[in-house]
């Protein structure tokens, strides 16, 4: 499997020097900076990796450091997720109380927030921000326009006596994510979530279900390991059981409003369970889950005819099942309705299973007196690893992990590049993150999964625990580096999209027409040198291969198969946990 290098740094515990100064920095503290970094750790950082005192001398070395720049405004954005209002609502306070600098925290949503992004791109001059947290799907972007600051390199240079000295890199779960084709870190993971496998438990187990299951299908009702076993399950609830306890339910839920929220549902990896790309981590070589191909550091196509497996039959199967599922196995309303609408609906009790579910909405499905948790606040439903498609192989990439990251731009004033550098830090810092991650559920570190507090949880959060401290998770994850523009190339998705969900194209001519885009919005990007480094490299119609050609060649594109669909099969979820406990 793939790796990518990891930017080593010096970031141990409580080394305190590589700042200049020792180790008692707390106690050099005015007395009033102390008893308010007290008053912080008591009343809202309770939880932690770290003991009291090391939090202390954690957080004094934030306003030792910040010392030069008291007085500062900065303003950053994020995406209006739960982690985000908690930095924005605490610890954007608590960074200004401690250090003096004033920090405005804005919350957008998704889409407004890659544009503010692209427009300070373009721009390319110092915008109205000093700082986002914003997708690492973007990585090959910022990798390629030289628009974002290295972080590796501002945390050996410039930015090195900014830099926390128990920042502890290697503690961070998603820092391949982050990490350009050159090797270079370029953002700092700030949360990250899943899209996984959601289910009812307590329905799977009622022996009256398990039978009728057993009698229709030849195998037992469980966790869905193939697309097939899904599929059945989903005919299953919709068709046969169709009633709960006097409710109607339903074997799926998913959504398909001509909406740019559709196009999302798809570039966060849909066609990577199916089996679309290639094997290698994080993201498929030389074919990622888009269905571009890249060869050495350059995309080359995202058409079969130039090596790429957009258009490819395991594309087509992935749009033609998403489809089908929709209109067989979703309540009626599921077709019109777009991402926000449809991701309330599983809490509302009618759904047996779903399988694209993100496990940011982990938070909204423990809430006392919903339908799916039981009276004692355990949830009546389970999260397990997506099933993967009929294209699918050992190795592969099996779906997307969203990772929001800091990123800083490289071009704005020296002062301010500090000042967000340190913030970005706080956020993520051992004295808070372990807080931060039992608010909003978007672990990030590998100590805060391994912490008491979160084994405690375990049981009211439905299998996230279990999942993120499990092997499973190294085949979730984000866009990768194939994508040279994701801005440009993201939203040319929904539209072909949509018209195979309204019927106006078939599963064919949908992906046709979206390799054919991406590739010329390539070509452009190649054309007017917008990427400068690793730039796309597209062939001509006339230098082309051809389909043919490369559906005969091993790997992505994939040739048709005679069969997609192979025997279900199931797992039983006490059986996959054991799995996953005896991997580690």
């Amino acid at each position: 499997m793939r790796k990518w290098p990891i930017v080593a740094a010096t970031t141990c515990l409580l080394c305190f020097s590589a700042a200049g100064h020792g180790s008692d920095t707390f106690s050099a503290l005015p007395e009033a900076r102390k008893q308010v970094i007290n008053q912080w750790i008591s009343e809202n950082f309770q939880a932690s990796t770290l003991s009291t005192e090391q939090q202390a001398e954690e957080l004094a070395w934030f306003a030792h450091t910040a010392k030069p720049l008291e007085g500062l405004e900065i303003s950053v954005l994020s995406e209006n997720l739960a982690t985000h209002r908690y930095e924005s609502e605490v610890l954007a306070k608590a960074f200004s109380d401690i250090t003096g600098i004033k920090v405005t925290h804005d919350l957008k949503p998704e889409g407004e927030v890659i544009r503010q992004v692209n427009l300070q791109r373009i721009m390319a001059a110092k915008g109205r921000y000093d700082a986002f947290v914003n997708d690492s799907d973007l990585i090959g972007t910022h990798a390629r326009t030289g628009w974002a600051l290295a972080l590796s390199d501002y945390m050996e240079g410039k930015g090195r006596e900014y830099t926390l000295p128990t920042l502890d890199l290697k503690d961070f779960i998603g820092l391949s994510f982050v990490t350009g084709p050159d090797g270079k870190i370029y953002q700092l993971p700030d949360q990250q979530f899943a899209n996984l496998y959601w289910f009812r438990y307590d329905w799977f187990q009622r022996p009256e279900l398990r039978a009728k299951f057993l009698e229709r299908y030849g195998y037992e009702l469980g966790v869905p390991l193939n697309w097939s076993a899904y599929e059945d399950i989903a005919e299953f609830f919709t068709v046969h059981v169709k009633e709960i306890d006097g409710e109607r339910v339903y074997g799926h839920m998913d959504y398909g409003k001509r909406d740019p929220s559709l196009g999302w549902r798809f570039t966060d990896a849909w066609l990577s369970m199916a089996g679309a790309g290639d094997p290698g981590l994080p993201n498929g070589l030389p074919v990622d889950e888009w269905g571009i191909r890249m060869e050495e550091c350059h995309p080359v196509g995202s058409s079969v005819e130039r090596g790429g497996a957009t258009n490819g039959p395991a594309a087509v199967y992935a749009l033609q099942k998403y489809i089908d599922w929709l209109r067989s196995y979703a309540p009626p309303e599921a077709p019109e309705m777009n991402f926000s609408e449809a991701g309330p609906v599983p809490a509302q009790g009618q759904i047996a299973q779903q399988i694209f579910w993100y496990t940011a909405f982990t938070s909204d499905m423990t809430k006392p007196g919903l339908p799916v948790v039981n009276d004692d606040g355990t949830p009546k439903w389970r999260m397990a690893p997506s099933p993967y498609g009929a294209y699918w192989s050992e190795g592969m990439k099996l779906g997307y992990q969203d990772v929001g990251a800091w990123t800083i731009p490289r071009v704005m004033s020296d002062r301010s590049q500090k000042a967000a550098w340190l913030y970005a830090q706080f956020t993520v810092s051992k004295s808070v993150s372990l807080q931060k991650t039992l608010v909003g559920l978007t672990p990030i570190r590998e100590s805060d999964l391994d912490s008491p507090e979160m084994q405690a949880r375990s049981a009211e959060l439905g299998g996230l625990v279990e999942f993120y401290r499990s092997p499973a998770r190294e085949a979730w994850t984000p866009t990768g580096v194939n994508i040279a523009d994701y801005p440009k190339l993201a939203k040319l998705w929904w539209p072909n999209i949509a018209d195979a969900m309204s019927g106006e194209r078939t599963a064919q001519q949908a992906m046709d027409k979206l390799a054919e885009s991406q590739d010329r919005a390539m070509a452009v990007m190649e054309r007017n040198y917008t990427v400068k480094n690793c730039p796309p490299r597209i062939a001509s119609d006339d230098d082309a291969k051809g389909r043919d050609w490369w559906l005969a060649q091993p790997g992505a594109p994939k040739p048709k198969l005679k069969n997609e669909k192979p025997p279900g099969k199931t797992i039983r979820y006490e059986d996959l946990l054991a799995r996953w406990e005896e991997a580690r």
